[in-house]
């Protein structure tokens, strides 16, 4: 099941890549924030990122941003049969909310169900492409699956977008050496 989820997911990514020329699409809503992000100092972009996170939380519904918090407040709990329960009731009933889907990624790959977390991250970035959190969770399950090639690629990807994120840059020093082969 995870190689074929793993195979879906890399697909997917491929085909992002060549529908926007290697460069993630932006709704208007978030272009502006998207923008500033780039090009910020690092103590912006904490800022802006807060912003971010700010406008994916909203669903549109009150009852759905109420799930979100929730399985939010679930997860960070440790209760991740209940994250999972509110997750899901979230992503049943707001399959095009993407932030829905990336949290409960996050669920899945903690409990080590990679194959799910891929699957929902894979719903995310149909959903929303430039959101360089669910690539980098991405990159993370790969890493986990010794897809080290796929993950340093999805690193990048997140640092063409959020330039200060700090996990990224960390993940693309540590793997530098393993994808080239040489040290710098």
């Amino acid at each position: 099941m995870v190689n074929h989820i793993y195979k879906t997911a890399v697909a997917a990514l491929a085909s992002l890549v060549l529908v926007t020329g290697g460069a993630l699409a932006q709704d208007d809503s978030n272009a502006s924030l998207l923008d500033r992000l780039k090009g910020a100092d690092p103590a912006d972009a904490k800022r802006i990122e807060r912003e971010i996170r700010m406008e994916w939380a909203k669903s549109g519904s009150p009852a759905m941003d109420l799930l979100l918090k929730r399985g939010r407040d679930a997860l960070e709990a440790g209760d991740v049969d209940v994250a999972i329960g509110h997750l899901s009731a979230l992503t049943d009933h707001a399959p095009d909310f993407a932030e829905g889907w990336h949290t409960r990624a996050m669920v899945f790959f903690r409990t080590e169900e990679f194959g799910l977390a891929l699957y929902d991250l894979e719903q995310t970035l149909a959903l929303n492409p430039q959101h360089y959190a669910a690539i980098y969770g991405l990159g993370v399950v790969m890493e986990s699956l010794d897809k080290t090639d796929e993950a340093f690629r999805l690193y990048e990807m997140v640092l063409d977008i959020n330039p200060n994120h700090e996990e990224a840059k960390a993940a693309v020093e540590r793997l530098r050496t393993r994808v080239s082969g040489t040290d710098i």
